[in-house]
């Protein structure tokens, strides 16, 4: 596991161009950060686990968790393990009677498995070096950054994107002559002129 590094879910964030959701891994030993595009259950997953909220059924991760249980293996952790072709790979580490199992997964699936199992979430080491993000050096310093468009929460985008369209309602509005608006075009439109 040397060639791991351990993280946490920084936060979920959404792109304005395309709505598809992106985690947020922030390294625990270091300020590092990994993006991956989840998603939008998957996100969703994610987010009502980390708020624990309860849900009236099942999801698809907490039957996964309820299986292993059931079976009587134990979540060990999950891990993000390569990235090739622009693809990320996961895996799912699972004890049963004092054997390791190594399951394939999707790491979004895996990372809303471990927020239900509360177990720890590594990244290789090679991943992290290849597409992990260092802040900028005034982040670094204690500014405060203001995130794009593209990766800001979805609570804040919410607020912003109903602005945007209704400046455009605003826009049309300020056009209008507002002293025409009485005056018919054309006598002869007049529907209740005989």
């Amino acid at each position: 596991m040397s060639d791991m590094v351990e993280c946490v879910i920084d936060s979920i964030r959404v792109s304005l161009m395309s709505q598809q959701r992106i985690v947020v891994l922030r390294e625990t030993d270091a300020d590092r950060y990994l993006t991956i595009w989840i998603g939008i259950y998957e996100a969703e997953a994610i987010a009502l686990a980390l708020q624990e909220v309860e849900v009236a059924r099942p999801l698809t991760w907490d039957l996964l968790r309820s299986t292993f249980t059931a079976l009587g293996a134990r979540i060990v952790r999950v891990e993000v393990t390569a990235m090739r072709e622009e693809t990320f790979y996961g895996n799912i580490v699972a004890e049963l009677n004092g054997q390791i199992i190594n399951i394939d997964s999707r790491p979004s699936d895996a990372l809303a498995l471990a927020v239900r199992a509360h177990v720890p979430i590594l990244v290789a080491k090679t991943v992290m070096d290849t597409v992990g993000i260092l802040p900028e050096e005034d982040l670094q310093e204690g500014a405060s950054p203001k995130p794009s468009q593209a990766e800001k929460p979805a609570t804040e985008l919410a607020g912003e994107e109903s602005e945007g369209r209704l400046s455009i309602f605003e826009d049309f509005l300020d056009q209008l002559d507002m002293n025409d608006i009485d005056k018919p075009d054309d006598e002869d439109d007049d529907p209740d002129k005989p």
